[in-house]
């Protein structure tokens, strides 16, 4: 769950009747009821819980739109930038800003067009009634490259205020590799878009100072453990080899000298262990399951899952459910929704809501199905 006010806690559950649709799957930790809060929605992308219960959805195509607690969609909000919205790029994540009650801030990564190609952006701007004012990019991922594939993108607030921004390598491989560019990178930032003193590069010649960790491939999963207030992300890898990480200051996680997948030509990679001197994933995963979205589980609704891990998944069409023991994963559980799933959030009321990576995409709420 994203750093959120004790009003946002203390919100109103929304009633079940508001939803009119619903159907019960069988799950290896029991029944769960599956409601459609909202349709219509063109790729959505990711969600944001507002003080008030209402709901931010972003719509790849470059739509951000206000989901009331009885799932009616506003009109696309007024103010957005331009927006590159081709292949896997357009309006990806939001956030609120922390102190969002008394600033009504809220940040946004997209997909920019500029000289050279296209690459990932951060901006942010005041949410006042059904627009966005003092609209400000923050952040431009340099260089911007051809292509229309891996933008990444998530974005986590740290409890000191730092802003982690995860980016993707544009399916340019060795540049990942390279530390004087952001791509295949997690950068961390001020909220204005400076950069912090003490992260790891700074003051290093020929590196960019936002770069946190690099030798990433297409990060769209990261949330922060509510306990440790760690960082984890969850990437795509190629053909096999999608990877759950922790990354550290300064690291190397491998891309693209190591993984454990392969290309997508068949050629091999050679395996992570092969190279101890990089960072090692914390789990991976063959078949993939392409994730995207995930949040640490700390809701009452769901007892039995209060620490889990929970992952959206675009091929594994469901929610991955992971235990963890500390910084290891102790079992793993799927829960088959059978659509692509984008985002997963924990809702104010203990809910989970996902949404559906699909042209006319749904806003899903997950609840335990109650026995009768």
């Amino acid at each position: 769950m994203r750093p959120l006010s004790s009003l946002i806690l203390a919100a109103l559950i929304v009633p079940a009747a508001a939803f009119a649709q619903e159907k019960v799957v069988d799950t290896p930790s029991g029944r769960i009821k599956v409601e459609t809060v909202a349709g219509n929605l063109d790729h959505p992308w990711a969600l944001e819980f507002l003080p008030d219960g209402r709901m931010l959805v972003t719509e790849r195509p470059g739509r951000l739109r206000i989901v009331s607690q009885d799932g009616r969609l506003s009109e696309p909000l007024d103010g957005l930038p331009q927006i590159y919205s081709e292949g896997q790029g357009g309006l990806l994540d939001i956030t609120l800003d922390p102190d969002f009650q008394e600033n009504q801030q809220l940040y946004f990564s997209f997909s920019e067009e500029g000289e050279g190609g296209a690459g990932t952006a951060v901006a942010r701007g005041r949410l006042v009634d059904n627009r966005l004012e003092d609209v400000q990019v923050i952040f431009r991922q340099q260089p911007k490259v051809s292509g229309s594939k891996h933008f990444g993108s998530r974005l986590a607030f740290a409890p000191d205020g730092k802003l982690f921004v995860t980016l993707a390598e544009r399916f340019k491989f060795d540049p990942a590799q390279d530390l004087t560019n952001h791509l295949g990178a997690v950068v961390r930032i001020n909220p204005d878009g400076s950069v912090p003193q003490d992260n790891p590069f700074v003051g290093r010649q020929n590196a960019r100072p936002e770069i946190w960790s690099y030798g990433h491939r297409n990060i769209q999963a990261a949330a922060l453990q509510p306990d440790s207030n760690t960082l984890w992300i969850a990437e795509m890898g190629p053909r096999n080899g999608d990877e759950l990480n922790i990354p550290e200051a300064g690291k190397n996680y491998g891309w693209p000298v190591v993984s454990w997948g392969r290309h997508y030509d068949g050629t091999d990679i050679p395996d992570p262990p092969t190279r101890p001197e990089l960072a090692q994933a914390i789990h991976h995963w063959t078949p993939v399951i392409s994730p995207s979205g995930m949040t640490f589980y700390t809701g009452d609704l769901f007892s039995d899952w209060r620490g889990s891990l929970l992952i959206g998944g675009l091929s594994a069409q469901g929610i991955v459910r992971l235990t963890l023991d500390g910084r290891q994963v102790t079992d793993e559980e799927r829960i088959s929704l059978n659509q692509r799933i984008r985002e997963v959030q924990q809702g104010p009321d203990g809910a989970i809501y996902v949404v559906t990576d699909e042209s006319s995409g749904e806003i899903l709420r997950l609840t335990p199905a109650v026995s009768r």
